[in-house]
């Protein structure tokens, strides 16, 4: 898990994958944290993304170092953990997301993944895959 975050910390944006009836959804996020051993991203409740993880939880993230020549795909599924005490986490971790969400504002949605698979590519070697 800590493996993966350092990955996506180096990567800066990444994009993330969810299915809208027969239609994927890609858009770029930008955080992610591991608060009380769980791997958390966050997104707004009133956002289409929230939608469609409420109806179909499974996921893709793929990231690319800026070498262009490594690149990660992580999928899974995510749980709605809607914890104060998460989001107040994820808010002083991330001070740049306090202008647009507060912890208590019916709208920040905290979401950790389970049954996680990262594969990790690059042109020079072999697939390496790590699961949590």
């Amino acid at each position: 898990m800590e493996e993966v975050q350092k990955y996506l910390k180096e990567c800066g944006a990444f994009f993330f994958a969810t299915v809208e009836g027969d239609q994927p959804r890609v858009r770029p996020f930008g955080v992610s944290e591991i608060i009380d051993g769980r791997f958390y991203i966050m997104t707004g409740k009133i956002k289409d993304v929230f939608k469609q993880i409420e109806t179909n939880p499974h996921f893709e993230i793929c990231a690319m170092k800026p070498s262009a020549s490594e690149w990660m795909r992580l999928s899974g599924t995510l749980v709605n953990g809607d914890s104060l005490a998460v989001k107040e986490e994820f808010l002083d971790r991330n001070p740049s997301l306090k202008s647009m969400y507060s912890a208590d504002d019916g709208n920040m949605a905290v979401l950790y993944i389970t049954d996680a698979t990262a594969r990790f590519y690059s042109f020079t070697e072999p697939v390496r895959t790590i699961t949590f």
